[in-house]
């Protein structure tokens, strides 16, 4: 009997797609081909008679899942994790973290950071993620030696920083930044307007201007907290949302970060305009911020995806933790337990996440054609046992400590600790050299 040759079998106990939506395959193995696309999905028996991989990876005790996608962070940013903690929002910003930025930030900062941060992700089954930071590319420089995917958001702000003195400035670094890193498989891009509350309306003009110029996306911070509305309503006399809908930046292409503190026309605006929303649990309970009220953006049909934002709000990059919360905090605040189930989470950390990046052709679910983003969750320990279902094993049970594989395009980047691309004593070397600088900024 002929056989087809592939590239690599994964042999899985569980393969959770994701779509169609609470679907769980027994005992199937995922076909990757030599370019790292999924060949095909089939029972394991059918698959050994069908096809001659050039490797097997059997996962006997394993759920095979998309991997899993980051919606809103700021890698660099985790060499300040723990940094000025226990503080709310202007404070933390105003005080300690943008002093920080203005004395330590260069692109080696950001290569160093979003190196650490990317090795974080890897490990915790996280494959794509979207960024927001200074220096695009020396983030795209991390994210290509590690191997992971990302979505580098080109910041925008007026005010002045070690990065740029303005607006304009801003533009013209990202763009440079994005011509270098063209072509990267592993890189896509948008423009990423810091908040309402740094940019002014020519600011948002011109961002706007060239997103559709050039099909970028646009990533901003949106109505994270009750400060920011008043400031708007005081500067602008409506609050931010409205002001971004007057000035033409809800879209299709807009992910707006935290959405925390949202009326229901605001949601109805939302929703109309196509708009998604990175739903950023842990950032937003530590600073203070709210608790967004996921369900009701959900019964609009709003796109929500999951975001940690940056380690140093958070303080962890850990979309198992992100799920887990995010299900739970939608249940405790509507008083409703059926509201957010772990189907609607795992959902939010994938496949949502890749429609609000425009990517939901690429990665997000786990189908033929589709790039082999995958990640093995080990169901063998004694606290996930017994498993009855293994798709609310993943939000209330297991975490990113039971990442074992972690594939970007087929290629295995993360195995039970080891990185295929980043060595342990380079990590630890780049917290050694950056603590010092950072320490005088600590709260």
């Amino acid at each position: 009997m002929n056989t087809t040759e592939v590239e690599l079998a994964i042999e899985a106990r569980w393969v959770i797609p994701v779509i169609p939506q609470g679907l769980v395959l027994e005992n199937t193995s995922v076909m990757i081909d030599g370019e790292g696309h999924i060949h095909a999905i089939l029972p394991t028996a059918e698959a050994r008679a069908t096809f001659h991989p050039a490797r097997v990876i059997r996962l006997e005790h394993h759920a095979l899942i998309p991997g899993l996608i980051n919606l809103h962070t700021h890698a660099a940013m985790t060499l300040m994790r723990g940094m000025a903690d226990d503080l709310p929002l202007m404070d933390w910003l105003q005080n300690h973290i943008w002093p920080a930025e203005r004395a330590a930030v260069t692109p080696r900062f950001v290569r160093d950071g979003t190196l650490l941060a990317s090795a974080e992700m890897l490990a915790g089954g996280t494959t794509c993620f979207n960024d927001m930071y200074f220096y695009p590319d020396a983030a795209a420089e991390a994210v290509t030696q590690a191997g992971i995917r990302a979505h580098l958001g080109m910041v925008v702000m007026d005010f002045p920083s070690a990065y740029a003195t303005d607006a304009d400035d801003y533009l013209l670094k990202g763009l440079e930044a994005r011509d270098g890193w063209r072509g990267n498989p592993l890189i896509s891009s948008s423009l990423a307007p810091h908040a309402p509350y740094t940019m002014s309306d020519r600011s948002f003009e011109q961002v706007m201007t060239y997103a559709e110029q050039l099909g970028l996306g646009i990533h901003t911070h949106l109505h994270e907290t009750r400060a920011e509305l008043e400031q708007s309503f005081t500067q602008y006399g409506v609050r931010p949302i409205r002001r971004m809908a007057d000035l033409g930046i809800l879209g299709p292409s807009l992910v707006a970060a935290h959405a925390v503190h949202l009326d229901d026309t605001e949601r109805a605006l939302l929703k109309e305009f196509g708009c998604h929303v990175a739903h950023c649990p842990t950032s937003n309970l530590k600073l203070g911020s709210g608790i967004a009220n996921v369900s009701a953006m959900l019964e609009r049909g709003i796109n929500v995806g999951l975001g940690t934002d940056g380690a140093a709000s958070n303080n962890r990059l850990d979309m198992f933790a992100e799920m887990h919360l995010a299900a739970l905090l939608a249940k405790g605040a509507g008083e409703d337990a059926a509201v957010v189930p772990a189907t609607k989470a795992l959902e939010m950390a994938t496949i949502n996440g890749a429609r609000a990046l425009g990517l939901d052709d690429k990665i997000g679910t786990i189908e033929s054609g589709k790039l082999a983003d995958l990640v093995a969750v080990d169901m063998d320990s004694a606290i996930c046992n017994p498993c009855f279902d293994p798709v609310s094993h993943l939000v209330y049970v297991a975490g990113r400590e039971h990442v074992t594989h972690t594939w970007i395009a087929g290629e295995l980047c993360y195995q039970e600790g080891i990185y295929a691309h980043v060595e342990p004593a380079e990590l630890k070397e780049i917290t050694t050299q950056w603590y010092p600088k950072l320490s005088p900024f600590r709260a």
